[in-house]
């Protein structure tokens, strides 16, 4: 049996959110092949390092490559669109062929099944957070063979929005908080002063970053007796053009202005690995941001949260701002100031159970740590798959 783990991305951000399973078959004594394939430098980098001796031992890693004329392709595209990561599955289909089960944690690898006809493979969606944007929970996640999800609230929408039949999924808990507890966060490099972390997503039309972003820099310029972490969705500022398909949307980032370094109380980080290992959302006293996932690992340990509101959406109900409900929500960076005076206050008096609350709907952990759970999951369907695979054809009467 070969199981493939595919990490086909620009970024690190998916890797710790899957990577921890194989690694979890690995340490059982998974009796398969386990293969971790990566599609660019900065994959395989974060995979050497999370994984260690294992790889190359006991997990075998594959990196996969485009032909010149999709380099090229990539090349003259990759500006505004993925290029890249499209074409990688035509370019590689004699590896996924050569597959009995593949665990990935987006969905343009459908495009092996729906474009590249490759139906006999099996497909597991480990997914990548627990938030609660719609397009976690759209159509595509029922053509996967199997999810993987974190807790009750997912599987729910799952079925209810996506169709995804209740016995394709299984609530494994949240593999990447067992890379946070191995790896150990060290101490603040900051100052003794009150510590934002500002999370702003990359998506146009939900982003608080394109029309109010730098005024909320600018208050935190102002304002010195407080520490400011700029850690965006790290895809924000990866492309010059951002790009949306669940609603159409394009826009760029533009660029950081110069005085936002000068002072000692801003650090801007646009994509370094701390901004996806939980090293901010662990060390920051208070999350500010938008429509980002990360703000569920942030409740890991709950705090003070404002939520800004730059499109004027009306939220209250709608299970896709779920995460509204943890905190203020403010409309402007005018109201940051106030916010911000008030926030501690109100998180005792108010928010704090409702944020443990959404974190249990969120996260189901028992204490077995979460990747092994999945790789049990993902054990039971390879054995499951080979009696399919090898029972003997039904003779004609």
């Amino acid at each position: 049996m070969r199981i493939g783990f595919l990490f086909n991305h620009d970024q690190i951000h998916q890797v710790a959110h899957s990577l921890p399973i194989a690694m979890a078959l690995a340490s059982g004594g998974f009796p398969g092949e386990i293969i971790v394939a990566t599609t660019n430098d900065r994959l395989a980098a974060e995979v050497q390092r999370l994984a260690g001796p294992m790889l190359g031992s006991s997990i075998q890693h594959v990196r996969l490559s485009l032909t010149p004329r999709s380099e090229r392709i990539a090349g003259l595209l990759g500006k505004l669109l993925p290029a890249a990561k499209l074409l990688f599955y035509r370019d590689n289909l004699d590896f996924f062929r050569s597959l009995d089960m593949l665990i990935v944690a987006e969905k343009t690898s459908l495009l092996l099944k729906t474009r590249y006809g490759l139906d006999n493979l099996f497909m597991v969606h480990t997914r990548h957070g627990a938030g609660d944007r719609a397009i976690g929970f759209d159509k595509a996640s029922a053509g996967f063979d199997h999810v993987l999800c974190s807790g009750e609230k997912i599987r729910r929408r799952l079925i209810a929005e996506a169709g995804v039949e209740p016995n394709a999924i299984s609530i494994v808990g949240y593999p990447k908080f067992d890379m946070v507890r191995q790896a150990g966060r060290s101490q603040s490099f900051f100052r003794e002063r009150p510590i934002t972390l500002y999370n702003p997503h990359c998506s146009p039309h939900l982003s608080s970053w394109y029309s109010h972003g730098r005024q909320v820099l600018d208050h935190f310029l102002r304002h010195d007796e407080q520490e400011l972490i700029f850690a965006p969705h790290v895809m924000l500022f990866e492309r010059p053009f951002i790009v949306t398909i669940d609603k159409l949307t394009v826009n760029r980032a533009g660029m950081i202005d110069k005085r936002y370094l000068h002072g000692d109380n801003i650090h801007i980080d646009l994509g370094s690995r701390a901004s996806t290992d939980m090293s901010y959302t662990l060390l920051a006293d208070l999350y500010l941001g938008d429509a980002s996932s990360q703000v569920y690992e942030f409740l890991l340990r709950p705090r003070p949260c404002i939520f800004l509101n730059s499109h004027g959406i009306d939220w209250q109900g709608d299970p896709n701002f779920a995460h509204w409900q943890a905190g203020e929500v403010i409309s402007s960076p005018h109201e940051l100031g106030p916010a911000l005076d008030r926030a501690k206050a109100l998180h005792e008096s108010h928010y704090r159970p409702i944020q443990e609350r959404l974190f249990a709907e969120s996260f189901d952990l028992d204490g077995r740590p979460s990747s092994e759970r999945a790789a049990a999951v993902i054990a039971e369907l390879t054995d499951r798959r080979a009696k399919v695979v090898h029972l003997p054809p039904v003779r004609a009467a």
